[in-house]
């Protein structure tokens, strides 16, 4: 089955689901034939030496919301080629051409990626209200005609309803996670610590996401300064993208705590590198205000680690029971606990944590799963003649 991904960009440092996207269309000996049409550069290095078609229209105009001149033609040519069109994400330019050139012709599901969770409401209230002005319009429609509207949990699912007045779409909750790593656990674990060799033979918790406010590495900086004194050996290693220059404000703050040297910021870590650090430690961590599935998650399950999270992280509703996770809510004080729970914790304790890892990623969480319900939505939508 043919199946066109319409997504802004596949720049992995812009977070899980330009992942999850690229995680997809390794599935073709299944039958998953994906292309991916973005509003990158042709020559952008993410796109050198990829395995699937990329169709790299150059850059969008018009700001945040990414009008792109070129997209609407090329889809209205190309469309007839594929089974079925997903969009990725919400609140850009992708899903009006989309959902243009699929009407009549080609089903077309949206993957909303977390964008309808009503965190984004309080938090940023007059965002929101140019949201409003771009929801009735447009986007309401986008979801309304799309044959599916693909949501990754039901907490999720249930978040969504909560952004607008007025909504209506057809929803379908999707298994999503990752392809488990087919390297060996040495060899990553050397990568890992060739670009961050100051926690060789340390132990030590990883933080792997974007560097951002909603992330909550504030909290996490500030807990670990406050219980690190029970600990001297543990070290945390905070790794990701930094979009907003916030790392010297953190920085700061470890600093200030006395353990500035036990917090390592390696930038952003990628295949071999990134999965040694999720087999290198002793646990992975991440306090967010709000998220959608959160990749890193599956990642670190797969890698056989136990997850300390929030109680935001959406993906945490599934795990509950499956003895590989501790969840506490998204403040100072749960973000102290979550740490004082591992340090606490005995070392027959967390070894069984890792063992339920390992297992829930197998049973829960593996990619293949999810490229087979895309396929089988989109050979129900034919056999409904789902042309929207």
């Amino acid at each position: 089955m043919r199946i066109l991904h319409v997504i802004p960009t596949l720049n992995p440092a812009m977070g899980g689901p330009i992942e999850g996207v690229r995680t997809l269309f390794t599935y073709v000996n299944e039958g998953y034939i994906g292309e991916a049409v973005t509003a990158d550069l042709p020559d952008a290095p993410w796109l050198q030496g990829l395995a699937f078609p990329v169709h790299a229209l150059g850059p969008s105009t018009g700001g945040t919301y990414g009008y792109n001149a070129r997209l609407l033609p090329w889809l209205r040519a190309n469309i007839d080629r594929f089974d079925g069109v997903i969009v990725n994400g919400l609140w850009q330019y992708n899903g009006l051409p989309a959902m243009l050139a699929a009407r009549g012709r080609k089903p077309y599901m949206v993957f909303t990626h977390g964008m309808l969770d009503p965190y984004f409401k309080r938090r940023y209230p007059l965002k929101h209200l140019k949201k409003v002005l771009y929801w009735y319009p447009f986007e309401y429609w986008v979801l309304r005609r799309a044959y599916r509207v693909l949501f990754t949990t039901e907490t999720e699912e249930r978040l969504a309803q909560e952004s607008f007045a007025a909504w209506r779409w057809r929803p379908q909750v999707v298994p999503y996670g990752i392809r488990a790593p087919q390297s060996r656990p040495e060899d990553d674990i050397s990568t890992f610590l060739e670009h961050v060799p100051a926690v060789r033979g340390k132990r030590f918790l990883i933080y792997l996401s974007r560097i951002h406010p909603k992330k909550g590495c504030d909290l996490l900086l500030q807990a670990f300064s406050e219980v690190s004194a029970s600990d001297p050996d543990l070290h945390l290693v905070m790794a990701g993208p930094d979009e907003t220059g916030w790392i010297p404000e953190l920085k700061a703050v470890a600093e200030k705590a006395g353990c500035g040297h036990r917090v390592h910021w390696p930038g952003i870590l990628r295949g071999p590198a990134k999965w040694g650090a999720f087999r290198a430690a002793e646990a992975f961590i991440l306090p967010s205000h709000q998220e959608n599935f959160g990749i890193a998650v599956a990642e670190a399950l797969a890698a056989g680690l136990p997850v300390l999270l929030s109680d935001k992280v959406n993906i945490g509703d599934m795990l509950v029971g499956e003895g590989c996770s501790l969840i506490q809510p998204d403040t100072l004080d749960g973000t102290r606990h979550l740490l004082e729970s591992w340090i606490a914790m005995h070392p027959s304790d967390r070894q069984a944590m890792s063992e339920h890892a390992a297992e829930c990623f197998r049973s829960r969480f593996d990619m293949l799963e999810t490229a087979q319900v895309i396929m089988s939505l989109f050979r129900q939508a034919q056999l409904e003649g789902g042309k929207r």
